[in-house]
């Protein structure tokens, strides 16, 4: 059986008439940018994660860079970022001129080590981005408490995290600004690119607004450099029917997660990763080694909502994650690698100075082991065991 990384039909498609029904009514009154369904959907989002303020923008990516406009982030300043990510969360910070700085991660939870970034900051650190890594949030009181203590901002990177949640509180809704994506792939994923940008601050969001729309207010007024920023209309009419559902996709994924880890555990070399090792690669290698354990399964810390945008197992041993990824390919399941090269290594900021580059081990090893399996709602039971069963299939063979 032919199992996919993603289907993105198997969600949209039940949902055509209600899909359709929104796109009619946005091609009626012809409002196609900035028209009163990106209003709503505004408002829904605020009101799931608990933000006074929520502006639909054109991406994540455009989101982070929105974001560290409106924080005045000037060339030449520090910012604070895990080497372990999806690229746009450096790439907004290097647009603007100014130096991301790579933290290290944690090998439990794959999230930024806040003692790593302690160690690098300077005078010139400016802000933070957290990342809700894979649905997960990241430790948010120890890096506050951090940002408080050096006069840092913050921006949640939560790309891959709405609707998670850190002690009760939403990924995104703590910092200065909280951004969100909804490429197609995520856990509400839309018909094209889009994103959200939330915060508690008035000014913040005021200031944000203006930025969004080339700094013009009122318009052809401009005090300001922005961006064109803006989400289109029918992207905030189809998401606004997708978020009524939203909680039970949510809930369907957990499902999927939990049978994963339940099945997979009964496997001979399978683990699930020990939070006592939160932060610590060393006890973790040894207490790995100690139990034979050929392949580590995700765990969901107990103070945290996790919503597994991805299901990540780490493959222990030299060869080992493409050795698996290779067998899975070849019985026709998707599985993909998130990420093969961490961001301290990229080409393009080779450039970089020494101290933005150095100190990310545990990145470099996490980008060596990682795969990600088939994770989304939709999948269904008998998908799930011939994942389950082949991943046997492969133990066997080693």
């Amino acid at each position: 059986m032919s199992v996919p990384l993603l289907d993105v039909n198997a969600q949209n498609l039940p949902l055509e008439t209600e899909l359709q029904a929104a796109f009619n009514r946005v091609l009626q009154h012809g409002r196609f940018i900035m028209g009163p369904e990106m209003e709503v959907f505004e408002k829904e989002v605020a009101a799931m994660v608990g933000v006074k303020h929520a502006l639909a923008v054109s991406s994540g990516t455009d989101a982070l860079l929105l974001a560290l406009m409106a924080l005045d982030i000037q060339p030449g300043d520090e910012v604070l970022c895990p080497a372990f990510t999806f690229f746009a969360t450096a790439g907004a910070v290097s647009r603007l001129g100014a130096v991301p700085v790579f933290t290290d991660i944690c090998p439990v939870c794959f999230n930024l080590d806040v003692n790593d970034a302690r160690a690098k900051i300077t005078p010139k650190t400016k802000a933070i981005i957290p990342v809700h890594l894979f649905g997960q949030s990241a430790d948010m009181d120890p890096i506050l408490a951090l940002a408080a203590e050096k006069g840092l901002k913050v921006i949640e990177d939560g790309a891959q995290a709405i609707g998670a949640l850190y002690k009760g509180r939403a990924c995104g809704a703590m910092g200065d600004f909280g951004t969100y994506s909804f490429f197609p792939s995520k856990n509400l994923g839309g018909f094209g690119d889009g994103g959200m940008l939330v915060t508690n601050d008035d000014a913040l969001a005021e200031f944000a607004k203006v930025l969004r729309v080339h700094g013009s207010k009122p318009k052809y007024y401009h005090h300001y450099v922005g961006g064109n920023f803006r989400m289109d209309t029918i992207q905030c009419a189809l998401l606004s029917v997708k978020l009524k559902h939203y909680a039970d996709y949510t809930t369907q994924r957990q499902t999927n997660a939990a049978h994963y880890t339940e099945a997979l555990s009964q496997l001979s070399g399978v683990v699930q990763a020990n939070p006592a090792h939160c932060k610590c690669l060393s006890s973790q290698d040894a207490w790995l080694a100690a139990n034979n354990a050929r392949i580590v399964l995700p765990v969901g810390y107990e103070h945290n909502t996790h919503i597994w945008n991805q299901y990540t197992l780490r493959v222990i041993g030299a060869g080992q994650r493409d050795s698996l990824r290779d067998h899975l390919q070849k019985a026709g399941i998707g599985c993909e690698i998130y990420y093969p090269l961490t961001l301290d290594q990229q080409p393009c900021f080779a450039h970089l100075p020494a101290a933005s580059l150095t100190g990310c081990e545990v990145s470099h090893r996490m980008a060596e082991e990682v795969l990600s399996l088939p994770i989304y709602g939709e999948l269904t039971e008998a998908q799930r065991n011939e994942v389950i069963s082949a991943i046997g299939e492969w133990l066997k063979l080693g």
